[in-house]
């Protein structure tokens, strides 16, 4: 298992939130998905052995948003 943070940009109400979790939720091989949208972050537990950090960012990015290695 790995954690990954994401920055997120274009969320900008709860909607926007849910719809960035529920992305990455849906996406396979994510355990946990935990949007902070004050913070514009997206904190993910996934398996490494089954999704890649790209196949993470274009996840958001199908969702609507820009996202890019938190860091």
């Amino acid at each position: 298992m790995a954690t990954l943070k994401l920055r997120v940009t274009g969320m900008s109400c709860s909607h926007c939130q849910t719809r960035v979790e529920q992305a990455l939720k849906t996406t396979a091989g994510v355990y946990s998905a935990i949007v902070d949208l004050q913070a514009g972050e997206a904190e993910i537990d996934f398996n490494d052995d089954s999704v890649t950090t790209q196949q993470l960012v274009a996840a958001v990015e199908r969702a609507g948003y820009r996202a890019k290695l938190a860091g």
